[in-house]
């Protein structure tokens, strides 16, 4: 396999399967294999406002903090925003799973989107921040527990906004990545530290959801609620 054909991802059909947890369950068949993900879509059809959520190296789809993809997404969707969860498939390949995000990317835009954030979790943190600079729909980054490794483009994603959430009792990766991220990262930018919260955020969620919620409607710019 040459360079150019390892790092091309085509989307080939979308398949869609039973709703679960008020999100259409799709499969994304790829070039390269088949990605699952779940919809969720506005009561009116697809909004402009969109958001691609990945988890962290082992994959999945629910989020850190209880669900809290699941959670946000379902709150969001009322609001018009049109919100993809992505499982990748190869979990833990860094490359890999920044095409699966490209790709999820441009599935959205091809619905219509125009405004993208990506959020990702740990091991999802340096996809999303990798992914970010390479999509023109893209308005901004969250990266929430984020490792630093493969996370080199943080500086790059100005004029993008980006958010970093980290527990200060992270017990996988300390607090001092998403410190290092931000000092590498250019306006405009956030850091948000949780004292004695862990790597899964279960003990700050409530705080975590808040600040996400109302950076995602800033950066959206979604109407007042």
């Amino acid at each position: 396999m040459t360079r150019e054909h390892a790092f091309h991802l085509q989307l080939l059909g979308v398949e869609r399967t039973a709703q679960e947890d008020g999100a259409q369950g799709l499969t994304l068949h790829t070039s390269r294999g088949a990605i699952d993900s779940r919809l969720h879509e506005p009561p009116g059809g697809t909004g402009t406002a969109g958001i691609v959520w990945v988890f962290g190296a082992g994959g999945g789809l629910g989020g850190p903090a209880g669900g809290m993809y699941t959670r946000l997404a379902t709150q969001l969707a009322p609001q018009g925003v049109t919100s993809l969860r992505l499982d990748y498939r190869r979990p833990g390949e860094l490359a890999e799973c920044v095409l699966d995000v490209l790709l999820g990317a441009a599935f959205l835009e091809a619905l219509g989107v125009a405004r993208l954030v990506l959020v990702g979790h740990s091991f999802g943190g340096a996809v999303v921040i990798a992914a970010g600079g390479s999509s023109a729909v893209v308005v901004g980054v969250a990266a929430l527990s984020s490792q630093t490794y493969g996370a080199d483009a943080v500086g790059n994603l100005s004029p993008r906004a980006l958010l970093l959430l980290h527990g200060m009792a992270d017990e996988v990766l300390p607090d001092t990545c998403s410190r290092l991220l931000y000092k590498q990262a250019r306006e405009p930018k956030e850091l948000r530290l949780y004292p004695g919260c862990r790597h899964g955020l279960d003990e700050c969620r409530e705080d975590v959801d808040r600040d996400l919620l109302e950076w995602l409607r800033r950066t959206l710019a979604l109407p007042a609620a």
